[in-house]
C-alpha cells in the first residue's frame, strides 16, 4: 500500500514520447512568412518598375502590330478575291438610307461576280492552253536555235557549230537550277521572316496597337491632328449612342460611306454625317463635349449644327487653338473712307468660324443683343451704331442705362442721349420710347409713298427699364410686363409697325430671363444674337426653340474667354443653308477708336447734330426760349420733332401739347408755323428773331 501511495505522487517523466514532434521555435516559424512577404513586395515593385511597364507594353505594341497587321492583310487579299468589299459598301449604304449609293454598289458587285465566272471558266480550258503553248514554245525555241547554230556553221565553215546555241542554251539551264539550289534554302529560311516584317510594318502604319500602349509622346501626338474619316467614324462609333455604335461595325471599314467630303473651313474642317437609320440628330448634338474629346479637341472648338438633309449633322471642327487667337480689327478703324447705306449696306460686325467676313443688313430689322455681364455686349451693339451713324440719313435716340460713358461719344449725333441708372433715367427713356412712338404714328398717318429716314431707338441695359418698380401719378407702371406697363408697351408697338416706317427698337440686356426680358418683346426682334450664357433655358429665351434645336448653343461658350463671340440668328446675316444661327467673333472697337469713327459720321453731318440731355423737371419754363434750344443747328424742323424734343427736355410741361398748343405759343411773334415740302416746319431764324425782338420790347418797357 505504501508503494501505491508513493507512486501516486511521483513526478511525471519529462521525457517525449518519440512519434510527438518537437514545437519550432516562434521565430523560425515566423521566418518563412516574412521571406514570402518581402519577395511578394519584391515582385510587385518589379512589375511596377517604369522598365517593366515600358517593356510590356513594347511588347504588346509589337504583337498588337503583327497581329493587326496579318489580320489587315489578310482582310485585303479577302476582298481581292471576294465581293466582300462590295458587300460592306452595300450594307453601309443601306444603313445610312442612301438607297441610290446602295443600288450602284449592287450593281458593281454583279459586275464583279460575272467578271469571276468568266475567269474560272477560263481556267478550265488553261492546262489545254498552257500544254499547246508550251510545246509551241519550246519547238519555235529549239527551232530558231538550230537556225542560229546553221547560220553560225555557214559563217565559221565548221558543221559542228550548228548544236553550238542548243549547247549554250542548256548550259544556262543548269546555271540557272545551282543558283536556284543555292539560294533556295536562305529564301525559304527568311521567307517567313519577311512575311512577319511586312505584316508589322502595315500593323505599325495603320495604328493596330492599343492607346495605351503607344509610347507617352506618340499618344500625345494627335492632339490636334487633321482629322481624317477614320478619326471622325471612330470618334462617332465612342460617342455613346448604342444604334450609332452597332451599325458603324456593320459597316466595317465602310463606315467612310457615312461622311461627306472633310472641307476646309476657315480656320478649321466641316463635314457632314449622315446618321444611319434609328439615330437622331439630338443624340449627336447632346454629346458635343464627348466628341470633341473624341476628335482630341477641346469642347469649344466643335460646333454641331443641323443642315437641310434630313438625319444629317454637320461638324465643324477649329484647327486646334485657333479659336484663341484674336481677329484682326475693324474695317470701320482701318478705312477712314468707309460710309454706310442703311438700306442697302452691311454693317462689318466680324468674322464667321470659317474666317469669312461676318456682315449685317439692318435695314428694317429690330435687334436684341444679350449676355452675361461682361462679355461684351455694350461693344457689339456700338459697333453696329457706329457703322450705321456713317450714314448722315439716320437718326437715334439713345438712352444708356448703365450710365458710364460707353455711349459718350454719340453726343452730337443722337437727336437725343441719357445716360444714368436710376429710376429717373428709366422714366426718361421710357418717354423718349414713347416719343418715337409717337413719330412712328405721324409716318403711319403720312401720305402713301412718303420715305421716311431711319431712326433707331437704342436701349442698352434694358433690364433696368423692365424691372423698373416705379409708377406714373396714373398709377401706371413703368416696368414689368403688363399691359398697363409704359416700357413694355411701347417697345411692343414699335416692334408691331415700327420697321414698315423705319422706326427701329434696338436693345441690349443681361442675363435674360421672363421677368427682366418678356417673351413678347424678344420674340418680336428680327436680328437676336446671343453671347455666352449660363443655361439651355437663357439660350432659348436669347435665341429662341428653332436656332437652339438647330444648334445654336450659346450656353456653351467660354465665359470671359470667348468675350465678344456671338450666336445669332438673323436673316438679315448670310447663315449656310440649313441652318438656324451662325457664330460670329466680332470685332472689338476700343473708345478711342469709337470716337474717331463718331467725330468722321459728325463731319459728314456738317458738324453733328445738337443731342438734347434730359433736364430736371418742375422748373418754370419759357416756351419760346425752349423752342429756340431744341431747334439749336437745325435751319428748321417739322413741328413733330419739335414737340417730341420739347417733351424731352421738359416732360412735365411739354408731354401734353399739341400742334395747337405750339401754334398758340408762336402765333404774332412772326415765327409762326408754315409749309415746307408739304409739311408744317418752325424756322430758327424766325424763332430767333421773335425771341430778340421780345427781349427788346421787354427791354423797353422795362426802361419807361
Amino acid at each position: 500500500m505504501s508503494n501505491n501511495v508513493v507512486h501516486l505522487f511521483k513526478t511525471p517523466p519529462t521525457t517525449t514520447p518519440l512519434d510527438t514532434p518537437t514545437p519550432a521555435p516562434a521565430s523560425v516559424a515566423v521566418r518563412p512568412v516574412r521571406v514570402w512577404r518581402r519577395t511578394g513586395r519584391a515582385v510587385v515593385r518589379a512589375v511596377r518598375h517604369e522598365r517593366t511597364t515600358t517593356a510590356g507594353r513594347a511588347v504588346v505594341r509589337h504583337g498588337s502590330y503583327v497581329i493587326g497587321g496579318t489580320r489587315i492583310v489578310t482582310r485585303r487579299a479577302w476582298d481581292g478575291r471576294t465581293g466582300a468589299r462590295y458587300e460592306r459598301m452595300l450594307r453601309a449604304a443601306e444603313a445610312v438610307g442612301n438607297y441610290e449609293a446602295a443600288g450602284e454598289w449592287e450593281e458593281r458587285l454583279h459586275r464583279f461576280r460575272t467578271d469571276r465566272h468568266r475567269r474560272r471558266m477560263d481556267l478550265l480550258t488553261a492546262p489545254e492552253k498552257v500544254v499547246k503553248g508550251a510545246a509551241l514554245g519550246t519547238a519555235g525555241g529549239v527551232g530558231t536555235l538550230i537556225v542560229i547554230g546553221i547560220a553560225l556553221a555557214i559563217a565559221n565553215k565548221n558543221p559542228a557549230d550548228v548544236i553550238t546555241p542548243l549547247k549554250a542554251f542548256i548550259d544556262l539551264i543548269r546555271l540557272l537550277v545551282v543558283i536556284a539550289a543555292i539560294v533556295w534554302g536562305p529564301l525559304v529560311a527568311a521567307a517567313p521572316w519577311a512575311a512577319l516584317a511586312g505584316v508589322w510594318a502595315v500593323g505599325r502604319h495603320r495604328g493596330a496597337a492599343p492607346a495605351w500602349a503607344l509610347p507617352t509622346a506618340t499618344r500625345g501626338e494627335d492632339a490636334g491632328a487633321p482629322l481624317t474619316p477614320s478619326i471622325v467614324v471612330t470618334a462617332l462609333r465612342d460617342l455613346g449612342v448604342a444604334p450609332l455604335r452597332t451599325a458603324i461595325k456593320e459597316m466595317g471599314d465602310a463606315g467612310a460611306a457615312m461622311l461627306g467630303p472633310i472641307r476646309i473651313a476657315g480656320c478649321g474642317v466641316e463635314v457632314d454625317v449622315t446618321l444611319p437609320s434609328g439615330v437622331s440628330t439630338n443624340e449627336v448634338q447632346k454629346r458635343r463635349r464627348k466628341l470633341a474629346e473624341n476628335l482630341a479637341r477641346h469642347e469649344h472648338e466643335v460646333f454641331i449644327t443641323i443642315p437641310q438633309a434630313a438625319r444629317t449633322v454637320r461638324l465643324w471642327v477649329a484647327d486646334s487653338g485657333a479659336l484663341d487667337e484674336p481677329i484682326g480689327p475693324s474695317p470701320l478703324t482701318t478705312d477712314d473712307t468707309l460710309t454706310a447705306d442703311y438700306a442697302k449696306g452691311r454693317a462689318p460686325w466680324g468674322q464667321d468660324l470659317r474666317g469669312d467676313a461676318a456682315a449685317m443688313s439692318l435695314y428694317q430689322r429690330h435687334l436684341l443683343i444679350t449676355g452675361l455681364s461682361n462679355q461684351g455686349k455694350t461693344v457689339a451693339l456700338r459697333s453696329l451704331a457706329l457703322w450705321l451713324a456713317l450714314d448722315k440719313s439716320v437718326q437715334f435716340l439713345m438712352g444708356d442705362l448703365k450710365g458710364v460713358g460707353d455711349w459718350a461719344m454719340f453726343d452730337g449725333l443722337a437727336t437725343t442721349l441719357i445716360q444714368g441708372p436710376t429710376d429717373d433715367h428709366v422714366i426718361q427713356v421710357t418717354e423718349m420710347v414713347e416719343g418715337a412712338v409717337d413719330e412712328m404714328n405721324r409716318r403711319i398717318q403720312a401720305p402713301p409713298g412718303t420715305k421716311f429716314p431711319a431712326l433707331v431707338v437704342l436701349v442698352d441695359e434694358a433690364q433696368v427699364a423692365f424691372m423698373c418698380p416705379v409708377k406714373d401719378d396714373e398709377k401706371r407702371p413703368y416696368g414689368g410686363s403688363k399691359a398697363n406697363s409704359r416700357y413694355f408697351m411701347a417697345v411692343r408697338k414699335l416692334h408691331n409697325q415700327g420697321r414698315a416706317v423705319n422706326v427701329l427698337m434696338w436693345q441690349g440686356t443681361q442675363d435674360p430671363t421672363d421677368q427682366n426680358l418678356p417673351k413678347l418683346v424678344r420674340e418680336g426682334a428680327h436680328t437676336r444674337a446671343s453671347l455666352a450664357l449660363g443655361t439651355e433655358s437663357q439660350a432659348r429665351m436669347a435665341l429662341g426653340d428653332k436656332a437652339v434645336d438647330g444648334g445654336a448653343a450659346p450656353n456653351l461658350l467660354r465665359p470671359g474667354l470667348d468675350r465678344g463671340t456671338l450666336v445669332v440668328a438673323s436673316d438679315g446675316i448670310v447663315i449656310p443653308a440649313g441652318q438656324a444661327s451662325i457664330t460670329v467673333r466680332t470685332h472689338y472697337i476700343d473708345d478711342d477708336d469709337a470716337r474717331a469713327i463718331t467725330d468722321r459720321a459728325k463731319a459728314l453731318r456738317n458738324g453733328g447734330v445738337t443731342t438734347l440731355h434730359v433736364i430736371e423737371q418742375g422748373e418754370d419754363r419759357d416756351a419760346l426760349a425752349d423752342i429756340a434750344l431744341v431747334l439749336k443747328d437745325a435751319s428748321r424742323l417739322v413741328t413733330q420733332d419739335v414737340l417730341q424734343r420739347l417733351t424731352v427736355l421738359s416732360n412735365d410741361t411739354y408731354s401734353k401739347w399739341t400742334f395747337a398748343d405750339l401754334k398758340r405759343v408762336l402765333d404774332g411773334t412772326g415765327a409762326e408755323p408754315y409749309k415746307s415740302d408739304g409739311r408744317m416746319v418752325v424756322g430758327r431764324e424766325r424763332v430767333t428773331r421773335a425771341l430778340t425782338n421780345r427781349d427788346t420790347d421787354g427791354s423797353a418797357s422795362a426802361s419807361q
